[in-house]
Formats: C-alpha cells, structure tokens, sequence
C-alpha cells in the first residue's frame, strides 16, 4: 500500500467523510452521492479515479473489493452503493432532510430512486452519460422512447402531487439528486419534454451543487472510449 492510499484510509478512520468517485464527466453513479453531499453542506473528501485505465482496478481495490465507484469511506465503515451512500446519509444527517420529511412523499421518493436504480437500461445503453458532448437525436431506440416516456410520468407525478413545481418533493432531495444524470443526459441527447419538465430540468441544471459537477465535469480533459 503506497503513501498516499495509507493517508487516505487513516484520514477516513479518523471518522471524516471520504467519496472516491469516477470522472465526473462519465460517471453518472458517482454523481448522485456527491450531489447529494454538495447540496446539503456535509463536508467530505474527494478522490476521483478515472475510469477505463490500465490501473482502475487496482486503484478501486485499495478502497473496496466491490470493484466500482462510488465508494463513500466514514471511519471504519466503507459503502460502496450509490442509493445505500444516500440512505447511509440521510441516516447520519437526519436533521438536514435529505429524504422529503413527509412519510408519503418519501416513500413516493424512495420508490422513484429504486426504480431509477434498478430500471432504464436501454436509456443507460443508448445515452451514455457524457456531460461534455453534444449528440442531439441520436440513441433514439424504441426502448429508449419508452424509458423517457416512464421517467416524464414520474416527474409529471411527483411535481404535481409533491413538488408544488419545483423540485420532484418541493425543496431539493436525494430524488432529484439521483435523476440529475438523467437530465444531463437529456440535455446531452437533445430530448425536449412538455415545458413543466423542461422547467424542471433547467432548475436541476441551475441548482449550484449540480452546476458545481458540471462545470467541474466540462474541466476534465479525459476521453474515455466508451462512456458510462
């Protein structure tokens, strides 16, 4: 174990937050936690590990054996899933709210982000996250038609019943945290939806933990072969 690696697992020992994310531009797991972080003022640190390298295994594997970012370190624990990173925090910060405080909204809110992780997969495919290209039109599958078309009944819902039109449940949240890649991805693939959407997505956008991720993504300079 080098020098560095060593600094970095005391560091997190010593009962700090640690987020070992991908690059920003790519890696769209990596982006839910640390926008979840950024927008509610929790302090951690960040290490970025780009993606697709000859050392990327090697490199995550000092941190977990799980293989993948993101990977949150606080003291002796390690977690290594973006949505159990985001429940571990809203645990840890409950008086922050990062779930929506009323029991409807955030089982509603809930339900959203575990079918955004689990679900879309011709959306993940056909419109891979990559913050700094523009590919307007392409990727248009059937299938991908239809994960669009789920994920405008989701924020037409949400909006409607929770967020007063604003955010999915009102003020932001893990929720809106978790579909902000799937709004660079819209913004990326050229997919105009019903205006309230689209007002959505241009809040997300101008929400400046998210602003924070992209103008930080559009700095990176590696082009990674195949984006994820």
């Amino acid at each position: 174990m080098d020098t560095e690696v060593a600094s970095v697992l005391d560091y997190a020992r010593r009962a700090e937050l640690t987020l070992v994310i991908g690059n920003k531009n790519y890696s769209s797991w990596s982006m839910r936690p640390w926008v979840t972080l950024v927008a509610f003022d929790i302090p951690f640190r960040e290490i970025r590990v780009c993606l697709k390298q000859p050392d990327t295994a090697s490199r995550i594997a000092e941190y977990s054996l799980a293989g993948r970012v993101p990977i949150l370190m606080h003291g002796d624990l390690t977690v290594w899933d973006s949505l159990a990173i985001c429940d571990y925090l809203a645990e840890q910060f409950a008086d922050r709210n990062l779930w929506p405080h009323d029991t409807a909204a955030r089982a509603t809110a809930r339900s959203i982000c575990a079918e955004m992780h689990g679900s879309f997969s011709a959306l993940r495919s056909s419109m891979p996250m990559d913050i700094r290209a523009s590919h307007p039109g392409a990727g248009r599958t059937m299938q991908t038609q239809a994960d669009i078309g789920r994920i405008s009944e989701i924020w037409e819902e949400c909006l409607s019943k929770y967020g007063a039109h604003q955010f999915l449940f009102g003020d932001f949240s893990i929720a809106d945290a978790y579909y902000a890649p799937v709004v660079m991805r819209f913004r990326s693939y050229g997919v105009y939806l019903a205006p309230a959407l689209q007002a959505y997505m241009e809040r997300v956008m101008a929400h400046p933990a998210v602003a924070r991720w992209m103008a930080e993504a559009t700095a990176e300079t590696e082009v990674l072969p195949k984006p994820e």
